[in-house]
């Protein structure tokens, strides 16, 4: 993986700020680092290298039909070798083993249709001197922002790189600071927090060249009728979930997988460790845990029991080279700025910190790592793909309490209730657009709008943290679960084939039956872990109240005497790991956030 970044200006000639830009972003790409100039456009890179690391340098540049077309890129693409064969049906001659060359000629060959063709996580931009063509994966998971200020168009992987301009406003709108207060982690795709910064839509493109700017998709989910039979359904799951963890097993470095013990990390490792044995390799495993969390563990309805047991049990079993990693709690409560700066907006609290941990403790050994995330957004493991009051609670599902931590602030900083319409409106929105038949069941239905819902909004959110954590240290995560192919056939499978008999993710459990043993196979989902050492209370609101002393932002806009009533009640309040712990990290980090960028909150 990699970040990129330029300036282009048809008008003159582009700054030195790509100098700058392309410097804040090093730690995405810590191995390499190059820039391209010409009289219009300035673009940088920095590499981190996984294929063809003796190759494969960026920017990189090819003449083609006389004309030089220049790419800056990150990503992977998983279907690499398949397009290289159709490309030299075209007369293509390779230089590299890399897929940064791939993706280039499939530019130049088949023009604004090649993403389309790219099974992988992408963000790229192809410059030929009268042109800029971008174009970013399906599910977003690889980022890529962008700001027309004046002559010029600035685009990078983060939003730091594009605050190094002074010409971008700090400012962020009414609207902003709304869905931040009521939304968050969650945001509106297509925007960031700030009024003069834009993001390119998952599934989506965009040129730019002397006539402006012009944007498309390539790509969205279709609802289609489903004429096949039960067997079908399974093994072509089956065949699909297989295939792209095979896919993105290639690496020149040392790759490993992400091992909790539930269901996605698991088949995800089982099948890699089948894939290693058979080359006569050991696979490495990590699993996560936090200091004074056994002692401290008390299930609940969403974390009924820890993940230990079964990590290592399943290690075992499979025979992989595993590692528990734990987090300490003073760690944990310290990176939490560290976290924010990072993902370049409010995030989630110690989720975010705790992951930024354990990344760098994987990177020591590792350069990439397979994740099972997106699998309970696909398949239905969330219970409002099945519990219609919490699809239809006339707000998104996963945010329990929905005005929480509205209600912290004072009146003219939530402006509630007219914030909250705006952010339910939102919602609202997106029911309408979710694509469904007519011919569908009721519960057809409802499990179209609870993908619909969770893949455009909650698993945003987390692929958002999981690439900004791990490429904070230099570190690949790839997600096996986020192939387009899957998405399209699972969305389209009945739901009684999903959620069979009463249980959850029915049709990926029948699919890889074969794969695993029963005490993982039929597992309750158990979410990302969190700690209950009760220390980790005690330090954040140490951190907090010392934070609030030293904070214009917090003293001017906090209702204190709301937030100590909320202390005393606790609850979740977003998704199943945010408690009273992480609502004063959650602030920390707002402060964070706001001081940190400066920000400028305007009506």
């Amino acid at each position: 993986m990699c970040s990129i970044c330029g300036e282009i200006n048809f008008c003159t000639s582009p700054s030195l700020l790509c100098e700058e830009m392309n410097k804040s972003m090093k730690h995405r790409g810590p191995d390499a680092s190059d820039t391209f100039f010409d009289s219009v456009a300035y673009l940088g890179h920095n590499r981190l290298c996984v294929m063809d690391p003796e190759n494969g340098h960026q920017p990189m540049s090819v003449v083609y039909g006389n004309k030089k077309y220049t790419i800056v890129y990150n990503g992977e693409i998983y279907n690499a070798e398949d397009l290289r064969c159709e490309l030299r049906k075209n007369g293509i001659e390779f230089k590299t083993n890399c897929d940064t060359e791939v993706v280039l000629y499939a530019y130049i060959v088949y023009g604004e249709n090649a993403p389309k063709m790219l099974n992988g996580i992408f963000a790229f931009m192809v410059y030929n001197g009268e042109k800029a063509f971008f174009a970013r994966d399906r599910f977003g998971v690889k980022p890529l922002y962008f700001s027309k200020i004046g002559d010029s168009l600035l685009f990078a992987s983060e939003i730091k790189a594009l605050l190094k301009s002074d010409k971008i406003s700090r400012k962020i709108t009414k609207e902003a600071l709304w869905e931040i207060l009521y939304l968050s982690p969650n945001f509106v795709s297509g925007k960031s927090p700030f009024r003069d910064i834009s993001e390119l839509l998952p599934a989506e493109c965009m040129t730019y060249d002397r006539n402006g700017i012009k944007r498309w998709k390539y790509w969205e989910i279709e609802a289609r009728p489903f004429y096949r039979d039960r067997k079908y359904a399974i093994e072509k799951t089956e065949y699909l979930v297989c295939d792209a963890i095979k896919r993105q097993l290639v690496s020149d470095v040392p790759l490993s997988t992400l091992l909790s013990g539930g269901l996605d990390s698991s088949v995800v490792s089982a099948i890699a460790s089948e894939e290693y044995k058979k080359n006569g390799k050991v696979l490495s495993t990590y699993s996560f845990e936090y200091e004074g969390n056994k002692e401290s563990f008390k299930g609940n309805l969403f974390q009924p029991e820890g993940d230990d047991e079964y990590a290592i049990y399943l290690a075992d079993y499979l025979g992989t080279d595993h590692t528990v990693l734990t987090c300490p709690t003073t760690t944990l409560t310290n990176s939490l700025e560290e976290a924010t700066f990072y993902r370049d907006m409010v995030g989630q609290a110690d989720i975010d910190s705790s992951l930024l941990y354990f990344c760098r403790e994987i990177k020591k050994r590792h350069t990439v790592s397979l994740s099972g995330e997106c699998s309970d957004e696909i398949f239905g493991g969330y219970p409002w793909f099945y519990r219609r009051e919490m699809l239809f609670s006339d707000f998104f599902p996963w945010m329990h309490a929905p005005r929480l931590r509205a209600s912290l602030f004072k009146d003219e900083i939530s402006s509630s209730p007219q914030g909250y319409e705006y952010v339910r409106e939102i919602y609202k929105k997106s029911l309408r657009e979710c694509p469904v038949l007519d011919t569908d069941s009721e519960s057809m239905k409802t499990s179209r709008i609870a993908s619909y819902l969770s893949v455009n909004y909650f698993m945003t959110s987390l692929l958002q943290r999981k690439d900004r954590m791990s490429m904070a240290c230099g570190l690949e995560i790839r997600v096996p679960f986020a192939d387009h192919r899957i998405y399209e056939h699972v969305y389209n499978v009945p739901w009684e084939l999903k959620f069979e008999n009463g249980v959850e993710k029915s049709l990926l459990r029948n699919a890889i039956s074969s794969h695993l043993p029963d005490k993982i196979l039929w597992r309750k989902k158990s979410p990302y872990p969190k700690t209950h050492n009760p220390e980790y209370m005690r330090l954040v609101k140490e951190r907090f109240w010392d934070r609030y002393k030293k904070s214009h932002y917090l003293k001017a806009c906090l209702d204190v005497d709301k937030l100590s009533e909320v202390l005393e009640s606790g609850g979740t309040w977003f998704g199943q790991l945010m408690d009273t712990p992480q609502l004063l990290a959650w602030l920390i980090q707002l402060d964070y956030w706001i001081d940190y960028n400066n920000v400028n909150i305007i009506g």
